[in-house]
């Protein structure tokens, strides 16, 4: 069987659909069934754009929501306002790249909500469109492989800040259960589920860059045991995670290593994990997963789906360069338990970015060449 690719999920949601985002998420009025009309529009293209540049496991591209990490609070009770997120550890001394990447990226103009009273289930109806969107799209390519994003609990509380909750634990225990039926949802409509967490690896220098690292171990522990009661009923096979660091362009010099935190990664339930291994400041972390793999504590079941494409860049990654790179991880832990991923999404949020669009495609070409080759070495 040839080595799979996949990515992170996100993709650019264009000049077109961004506005529409937008005006939903500040809640300003909008014309419905022209906004289902255009995320239709959108879906069906990136699906196709997928398939066409050798993606293996594709998604929505999450393009009915405004971000992978706040799009729940019209999902859930117990979010308001907006409050201004912490700028990164690594970027507050250096307020002249922040205007550049300002200027390069776009700005963040979606709702920034935070924790204001108990946390409950309100509706899934725009869970059930996002699926009924994506089976649309998938109708013209049976037997694809298919994934759909989800926020987990932990990524949840670094984003929507707790100010309800007695305790990190109550609101974490709520949200198991206000998330649960979507993460389930998701897997009984016969897509993969896929749990975001960089809250256990770019919070340390975000949102809890002001805790000590032996604190913000025992935060990402936690965020686990509540990853792993929200998808109990979820067999592992089923799922995958996703740990980054950021996707922006800053000096990440204040990234907390992942020898750190690996084993509680690997705590998670999920079979799958993605990755960073196209940062500069993380590609030599390749050696934390061997060196786990020879400690006894890289689980069998475990496939890695290390990022060999860097989102944060519009250079186009040479194939030999992506097939060196699966052919590390290969000798880790076999052929077969390795999938070629994106280090994050093409498109986090909406209006937010610096890769080109038709970058993107280039890019996930580079993978599948890259792919090929290794696979045809290994």
């Amino acid at each position: 069987m040839s080595i799979a690719t996949t990515h992170v999920g996100s993709l650019p949601r264009g000049d077109a659909l961004t506005p529409l985002l937008l005006a939903r998420d500040k809640g300003e009025p909008y014309d419905a069934a022209a906004f289902d009309t255009a995320v239709q529009q959108a879906v069906t293209q990136a699906v196709a754009a997928q398939i066409d540049a050798g993606v293996s496991i594709v998604s929505d591209g999450e393009l009915g929501k405004v971000g992978y990490s706040t799009y729940m609070i019209e999902r859930l009770s117990g979010f308001g306002g907006h409050i201004d997120r912490k700028v990164a550890a690594d970027l507050a001394p250096l307020p002249e790249l922040r205007k550049k990447l300002a200027a390069i990226m776009g700005s963040q103009e979606f709702t920034r909500a935070s924790c204001i009273g108990p946390v409950k289930l309100v509706t899934l109806e725009p869970l059930h469109d996002d699926i009924r969107r994506f089976k649309a799209a998938l109708a013209d390519h049976p037997g694809t492989r298919a994934f759909m994003n989800a926020a987990s609990p932990g990524l949840i509380t670094a984003f929507q800040v707790n100010r309800h909750y007695p305790s990190p634990e109550a609101y974490l225990a709520d949200l198991v259960d206000a998330m649960r039926e979507e993460y389930e949802t998701i897997v009984a409509a016969g897509f993969d589920l896929q749990l975001d967490c960089p809250d256990l690896a770019m919070s340390r220098h975000t949102g809890y860059q002001d805790a000590s690292e032996e604190e913000f171990v025992k935060i990402a522990a936690a965020n686990v045991e509540a990853l792993n009661a929200a998808t109990a009923n979820i067999p592992a096979d089923r799922m995958r995670m996703h740990i980054c660091w950021g996707n922006y362009e800053g000096p990440h010099d204040h990234d907390i290593p992942l020898e750190k935190v690996i084993d509680i990664i690997l705590a998670a339930h999920p079979a799958t994990v993605l990755f960073e291994g196209a940062n500069p400041c993380h590609e030599h972390e390749w050696t934390v997963w061997r060196d786990a793999s020879r400690r006894g504590v890289l689980p069998d079941d475990k496939i890695l789906a290390p990022g060999l494409i860097d989102t944060c860049s519009n250079y186009v990654e040479h194939p030999e360069l992506i097939a060196q790179r699966i052919e590390r991880f290969a000798g880790i832990v076999g052929k077969d338990r390795v999938i070629a991923s994106t280090d994050c999404g093409f498109g986090t949020f909406a209006g937010y970015g610096k890769i080109d669009p038709a970058v993107t495609w280039k890019k996930l070409r580079s993978l599948r060449a890259g792919a090929d080759l290794a696979d045809a070495r290994l």
